[in-house]
């Protein structure tokens, strides 16, 4: 059966469009298109497009609540194949102003849930071994 819709993109709404979507192409590649301060996307490479809208009065989700101001969604990225390098993942994103959400029993979990800098939650996910 042929799809109804196509997929365009994923919308994430933030108080400085600009400056998150700066974030996520240093996270996970690709070049802003910020010609419009109010709505600004990224192609991830080999991805997919995020864009982010401005919402000057976001309140950033309270992870990990499910009964109020629960996250809805949550992006998950690739952080390596071996916990070397999803530590250095892990200090990657800290320098670019991500905060740890839950680091805990990470060997077990294979993921760690940061926070981007307007709050949404976010995860480094250790791929499969090659």
């Amino acid at each position: 059966m042929a799809p109804a819709a196509r997929f365009r993109s994923v919308v994430v709404d933030c108080p400085e469009p600009r400056e998150l979507a700066r974030f996520y192409a240093a996270v996970g590649g690709g070049t802003p298109d910020e010609a419009d301060p109010e709505w600004v996307v990224l192609q991830v490479p080999g991805g997919p497009r995020l864009a982010f809208q401005r919402a000057p009065d976001l309140t950033p989700p309270e992870w990990p609540r499910s009964d109020r101001n629960a996250q809805q969604l949550h992006l998950d990225f690739d952080g390596g194949a071996t916990w070397a390098e999803m530590d250095a993942a892990h200090e990657r994103v800290l320098a670019l102003g991500a905060r740890p959400l839950d680091l805990e029993d990470r060997e077990e979990k294979d993921f760690m849930v940061y926070a981007d800098p307007a709050g949404h939650p976010f995860c480094l996910c250790r791929t499969e071994h090659p």
